[in-house]
């Protein structure tokens, strides 16, 4: 048994320490998870081992027809059914398809996150060490706590925690969404295919989503008949004589008459 005050380490570590396809695939679950470790992998790695082991050791026993077999498989399968491991109506063979991931879903943090408690899993775990997150009214300081299926639906903020003004800065927007679904996510189309004279690849499954752009015809300028534009430049000519200013005539100077008088006048005066 050991003793109480140093308990036993409950999780396996990498037999080699230096493997990369090892610690690029636990960089990634850290980021992605917000985990605060590698350990908190390890811990999941170890659950799934476990549970595999049950299951083969359950399988081995079923062709004796042993009926305490059946009922540990039964008691195995309703108990991942309740933590909302396995959907229901789950086999053996499915509990030797689980993944890590399978139970780091299953985390508290997790779960804060995807309920839209918090904007990021790093904030979602700050937050549950402070003492902002509650089941069921009951304060939960453990990330790495594993929610049930009953559970799932009872957690939120606690009664005397800040964050539940909605004004307060640290929550989440309304219109934030934390986990978006595979339907939002639209594929794109480069640029290169829209191109006149080229057919569109559209992906697999997609057919119906994606709308193909239809290509507009451009208008071309109607050419005018020579004869008409002769007539326009005619028209101009004749607005641009028109708009001139009509200059005042000048009066021609009166000539002056230099003839003599004539003589006869002269002699009837």
């Amino acid at each position: 048994m050991g003793k109480p005050k140093f308990s036993r380490k409950k999780y396996d570590t990498p037999s080699h320490p230096w493997q990369q396809d090892r610690i690029t695939a636990e960089n990634e679950l850290t980021k992605k998870y917000g985990l605060k470790n590698k350990r908190e992998i390890w811990k999941a790695k170890t659950k799934i081992r476990n549970y595999r082991g049950q299951a083969r050791g359950l399988r081995a026993r079923l062709s004796g027809n042993d009926a305490q077999s059946k009922k540990e498989i039964d008691q195995l399968l309703m108990h991942l059914n309740k933590m909302n491991i396995l959907p229901p109506n789950s086999t053996l063979d499915d509990i030797l398809g689980l993944q890590t991931e399978n139970i780091l879903s299953r985390r508290l943090q997790t779960i804060a996150y995807l309920k839209g408690l918090s904007s990021t899993p790093d904030q979602a775990r700050q937050l549950i060490i402070h003492g902002h997150v509650a089941i069921d009214k009951k304060r939960v300081t453990i990330p790495g706590y594993i929610v049930s299926r009953d559970e799932e639906g009872e957690i939120g903020y606690t009664s005397d925690s800040p964050l539940n003004d909605i004004m307060h800065p640290a929550r989440p927007h309304a219109d934030f969404k934390s986990a978006p679904g595979k339907k939002d996510i639209k594929p794109k189309i480069p640029k290169e295919e829209i191109k006149e004279g080229l057919p569109l690849k559209v992906p697999i499954g997609t057919e119906k989503s994606i709308k193909i752009p239809e290509q507009k015809e451009e208008k071309k300028p109607e050419e005018q008949p020579k004869e008409d534009v002769k007539n326009n430049i005619d028209l101009k000519e004749i607005k641009e004589e028109t708009t001139k200013p009509i200059e005042p005539e000048k009066e021609a100077p009166k000539k002056k008459d230099n003839k003599k008088p004539d003589e006869n006048n002269k002699q009837g005066d």
